[in-house]
């Protein structure tokens, strides 16, 4: 993408959107990795501030920004009408998304690039790094939440704007092609992980499988269930509203709790050299299992709560083949900070494979005694 060469470019594109009220300047906000994002505020009428976010869409990254918009602003729009049915605040629960002064969902300047236009949530804070279990708990509240609110989604009006994202079958399917290509020359140094992906092929089709079968549904899922995409009000310290939708898309309910516990439950660091650090946590787990399914309320079925406690490890084993295939391909996809870094990931992911395998019958039975409680 072009850069942002100057600020008159900028107010350009901050004028294709309609005003606020009095126009007072932008700042820019670095934390995000993707997105080119900043605040714009505007003075009202009745002299306070009102501030929004504009944001660059990478389209490097997001290669279909109008079914990205589509989908984002079907889902914001869908939650808002939920959330007022409920009696909340949809001014601070969810995202709008601003269309431009000519009605378009984003705007595209003379470089090309897609600029669209959000609210911005006043008198919240994220939290980067989980430093409890209330912390975690209370992102499984977050994401129950959302998947709760979003249960009778009209799911065809839905576009897989990253197809495969979760397709753990294909996932296997570029690993194996990647090991037969051996673009890096490295797999020499690499056989016992692919013999372990290998040894654990039929786990990947169990979800996919019983989509198929329509044994368990299609649903709205986020797709990028970190801690940092949750908004916690100031006052209260409870989960708000859940940000950052540019991967929403149909997929398993399953996807998004099994990577939240892949994550968030892991007692290492996702590139920990020290396996013997490596383990799952059950008190995190349990933390999240009671937050989400409380928040999830009935929109779940039978079959997808006795399948968390699996996901949790489908989708530690995806990230894995992913870093490993990624290691093979000569590290063409993940940042790494040095040679063997992908293999170091691969390696932290399936030992955590390892631990929650051997812990499976706990998880399960904490997903069973949680499952009472509600």
């Amino acid at each position: 993408m072009a850069s942002i060469t100057n600020s008159t470019n900028l107010i350009t594109i901050i004028n294709a959107f309609p005003a606020f009220g009095e126009y007072k300047g932008y700042r820019p906000i670095v934390e995000g990795h993707i997105n080119d994002t900043f605040i714009v505020e505007y003075g009202t009428a009745e002299g306070g501030t009102l501030r929004c976010l504009l944001q660059r869409i990478n389209t490097n990254v997001f290669k279909k920004p109008v079914e990205l918009m589509e989908n984002i602003v079907g889902v914001t729009a869908f939650l808002r009408n939920k959330i007022k049915e409920n009696g909340g605040d949809p001014d601070r629960e969810t995202l709008t998304v601003y269309p431009t002064k000519t009605g378009r969902k984003f705007f595209v300047d003379e470089d090309g690039s897609c600029w669209r236009l959000y609210n911005y949530v006043e008198d919240t804070y994220t939290v980067n790094e989980i430093s409890g279990t209330a912390d975690f708990k209370a992102a499984g509240e977050a994401f129950g939440g959302f998947q709760n609110l979003l249960a009778d989604y009209p799911i065809d009006t839905l576009f897989e704007t990253i197809p495969h994202f979760h397709d753990t079958p294909s996932r296997f399917a570029d690993f194996e092609a990647a090991v037969a290509a051996n673009v890096s020359g490295r797999a020499h140094n690499a056989q016992p992980e692919i013999e372990f992906c290998r040894a654990r092929k039929a786990d990947c089709s169990v979800v996919t499988d019983l989509i198929a079968r329509g044994e368990i549904p299609i649903r709205v899922t986020h797709n990028d269930t970190k801690l940092n995409n949750v908004l916690f009000d100031n006052a209260t310290r409870k989960a708000l509203c859940v940000v950052d939708l540019d991967t929403v898309m149909p997929g398993s309910a399953l996807y998004d709790f099994g990577d939240s516990i892949r994550f968030g439950a892991n007692t290492a660091a996702e590139d920990e050299k020290d396996l013997t650090k490596v383990s799952l946590s059950l008190d995190y787990f349990r933390a999240f299992v009671e937050g989400y399914l409380a928040a999830a309320g009935k929109s779940l079925t039978e079959k997808e709560i006795d399948l968390l406690p699996f996901s949790g490890k489908l989708l530690t084993l995806e990230c894995g083949m992913r870093f490993l295939g990624d290691y093979l391909n000569g590290d063409t996809y993940f940042k790494i900070d040095y040679p063997d870094h992908n293999l170091v990931r691969a390696r932290t992911q399936f030992k955590l494979v390892e631990d929650m395998e051997k812990k499976m019958d706990e998880m399960n039975a904490v997903v069973d005694e949680v499952r009472k409680t509600l």
